[in-house]
């Protein structure tokens, strides 16, 4: 999905849901789609602020929430007791693998757990609208910043 046509679908979404449609929302809309990778409210919110907007906590907060209820931003949660989101714009699906000692989130897809989604599906007359699969391990990466010593 381009740019403009997320712009005009949450436009759609902000009408229909009597929301004010105000340039601020979409300064958050362009930084969500830009931003690389997942992330909370607050870093948004920092790094709009890094970039010198003027945009308020709470309407980063407010927007992020309208832009998830829209479909453009996805919810998740990576067992951290935060909400991160990403941008479902110009994505492909894809699946997670979620490092417990850094943090660090990798994305990757492969086909065969799609076929098995909708070959689970099909078996239990399930019409399928989506899944998340995540796997919660630690780095074999050398690199992997210990947030916590469990050696």
């Amino acid at each position: 999905m381009e740019i403009e046509r997320a712009h005009e679908e949450f436009r759609r979404f902000l009408k229909r849901g009597d929301n004010r449609i105000t340039p601020e929302r979409f300064e958050v809309l362009d930084h969500a789609i830009d931003y690389k990778g997942h992330f909370g409210a607050d870093e948004l919110y920092i790094s709009m602020k890094t970039n010198h907007s003027g945009i308020s906590r709470a309407t980063v907060y407010n927007t992020i929430e309208l832009l998830a209820q829209c479909g453009l931003l996805i919810k998740r949660n990576f067992g951290e007791n935060k909400t991160r989101y990403e941008s479902n714009v110009n994505k492909r699906s894809h699946d997670h693998l979620i490092c417990t000692n850094c943090g660090a989130i990798r994305e990757f897809t492969e086909p065969k757990l799609h076929r098995l989604v909708k070959e689970i599906s099909d078996q239990m007359g399930f019409e399928s609208s989506g899944y998340s699969f995540n796997i919660f391990g630690k780095c074999t990466n050398p690199n992997c910043k210990l947030k916590k010593d469990d050696n």
